[in-house]
């Protein structure tokens, strides 16, 4: 059977299953021999159960298709590094040298919303605060405009509290957000922007 018969098929067992849930709980007249029937049959078949786990891994699938958050190593020594991810075309990419210390282990999670009207992007240390010093970065995303950025020399993991970058530190663009030299203090621990997409920039 193929994936469309599939899920009207589930559709119309959880129907059928509701209808008569909703009349032996509501309704004011006795459930029809029908309705009865069908109830018991989900009782006494695993088709309500087989449904119910097709229906949420189809669920699953498309929650996988529209979020992404994958490891990656921040390394220091001055050299400039470049790290990308994306989902469909569009793509979020951290550009930065830093300075100091070892690798660290960071994290960065893209997501699309369901009507693929907004693009979001964050890139963030999991232990809430890096030791690494950050001589330049830049972070982009491509396929939307930036409506929102919010950026962390430290956040509130591990009885730590959240310390916000000033806005004098870092600069916002269309589709970048960079730092401003002179007046970024070399701490960056979290960052995320969320951008509205365009038909025009795909």
């Amino acid at each position: 059977m193929d994936r469309p018969e599939s899920t009207s098929a589930c559709a119309n067992v959880f129907v059928n299953f509701y209808v008569h849930v909703y009349y032996r709980n509501y309704g004011e007249k006795p459930v029809s021999k029908m309705a009865s029937s069908s109830a018991t049959g989900f009782r006494s078949s695993p088709a309500l159960i087989v449904c119910l786990i097709f229906l949420l891994t189809l669920a699953f699938a498309s929650a996988k298709k529209r979020t992404k958050t994958v490891d990656f190593d921040v390394k220091p020594g001055g050299v400039v590094h470049t790290f990308a991810a994306k989902i469909k075309k569009y793509e979020c990419s951290f550009t930065y040298a830093s300075q100091g210390g070892t690798n660290e282990q960071w994290q960065m999670s893209v997501g699309l919303s369901d009507d693929e009207s907004h693009f979001s992007c964050s890139l963030w240390r999991p232990q809430g605060k890096s030791y690494l010093f950050f001589t330049q970065f830049k972070a982009e995303i491509k396929g939307a405009k930036i409506e929102h950025v919010t950026a962390y020399s430290q956040t509130a993991v591990g009885g730590l509290g959240d310390v916000a970058l000033k806005e004098e530190e870092y600069s916002v663009g269309d589709h970048t957000v960079t730092q401003n030299d002179g007046k970024f203090r070399a701490q960056l621990s979290k960052l995320t922007m969320i951008g509205q997409t365009s038909h025009d920039e795909l």
